[in-house]
C-alpha cells in the first residue's frame, strides 16, 4: 500500500480550510484517511494558527515510508519535521526512457529546427546590416548638409 501525506479539504465555499491527513494514494482526496497530522487554514488572520502540525507522528509516517505532497513538504519545513534523522532530500527527477534516444523522426525535427534558426539569425543579420547602413547614409547626409 503506499501511502501518500496530503491535504483533504474542508471549509466552505470561498473559505478553505485543509487538514493534513495521511492516507493511502488509491483513495480521493477527501476519502478515506488512515490519520490526520494537524492543520493549514490559509486565510486566518492569526499567524500562529494558520498551520498546526504533529510533529511526532509526521516523523513516525515519514520514516515508514510516507510520501508528502509538495505543499505538505513546505508545511514540514516550516515546522522543522525534517530536523535531525530526516534530512531533506532534494527530489531527483525520474528517469524516463526513451526520452534522448535518437529516432528518425527526432532527427528530422532537430534538423528542421536548426534550418529554422538558422533561417532566422541570416534575416536578423540582413535586416541589422541594412539598418547599419541607412544610419550611415543619413549621417553622411546630415554631415554634407552641415558643411
Amino acid at each position: 500500500m503506499a501511502v501518500v501525506i496530503r491535504m483533504k479539504r474542508t471549509g466552505r465555499r470561498n473559505r478553505p480550510c485543509y487538514r493534513i491527513s495521511v492516507a493511502d494514494s488509491r483513495c480521493p482526496r477527501d476519502g478515506n484517511v488512515l490519520e490526520n497530522l494537524g492543520l493549514y487554514d490559509p486565510v486566518s488572520p492569526n499567524p500562529d494558527a494558520q498551520h498546526t502540525v504533529n510533529v511526532e507522528r509526521a516523523r513516525h509516517w515519514l520514516s515508514v515510508g510516507a510520501k508528502p505532497s509538495p505543499t505538505v513538504r513546505s508545511l514540514f519545513k516550516r515546522h522543522d519535521v525534517y530536523e535531525g534523522d530526516f534530512e531533506l532530500k532534494p527530489q531527483t527527477p525520474r528517469k524516463r526512457k526513451g526520452r534522448n534516444k535518437a529516432t528518425a523522426k527526432r532527427t528530422r525535427k532537430q534538423a528542421t529546427k536548426a534550418a529554422r534558426a538558422e533561417a532566422k539569425n541570416q534575416r536578423r543579420s540582413e535586416r541589422v546590416t541594412v539598418r547599419r547602413a541607412a544610419a550611415k547614409a543619413a549621417a553622411a547626409a546630415e554631415s554634407s548638409d552641415d558643411e
